[in-house]
Formats: structure tokens, C-alpha cells, sequence
């Protein structure tokens, strides 16, 4: 299984995923950029991505306070 989350808007990056299923959208607190949340079709679970979410959210902050830019695809755990 594989889990992902891709800047809204960057078509490049989702055409690269097989079989994709938009599981929810995460906006930063920080900037206001939205990432959605992609899992493989074949294995979707709303509880791992609402946990993915939270992780997610941490992440984000952590590139404000180091001043990095926000990469167009994150890899989930």
C-alpha cells in the first residue's frame, strides 16, 4: 500500500500515481497551501489517513519554522 500527499493543483505528480483515491484535503496553518491525501484504491482506511493528517501537520509546521518550502508530493507513513 502506498500513501500520499500531493499539492493541490499539481496534476504532474498525481498522473504518476496508479490507481488513486483522494482519501480527504489537509490545508497548512501556515501558509494555506492544500495538500490532498491519496491512498492505493486497493487498500483505503479513512482511520490512517486521519492519522496521516496529524502527521502531516507536524511536518508542515516543522518546514515553517526551519523557512522551507513545502514540497509538491509527500510520502505518508
Amino acid at each position: 500500500m502506498w500513501a500520499v500527499a500531493i499539492k493541490k493543483g499539481q496534476t504532474r505528480e498525481r498522473a504518476i500515481m496508479p490507481s488513486p483515491t483522494e482519501m480527504g484535503t489537509f490545508r497548512c496553518d501556515g501558509c494555506g497551501e492544500e495538500f490532498i491525501i491519496y491512498h492505493d484504491s486497493r487498500c483505503t482506511n479513512t482511520a490512517s489517513a486521519e492519522r496521516q493528517a496529524h502527521w502531516l501537520e507536524k511536518v508542515l509546521s516543522e518546514e515553517h519554522e526551519r523557512e522551507r518550502k513545502h514540497p509538491d508530493r509527500i510520502e505518508l507513513p
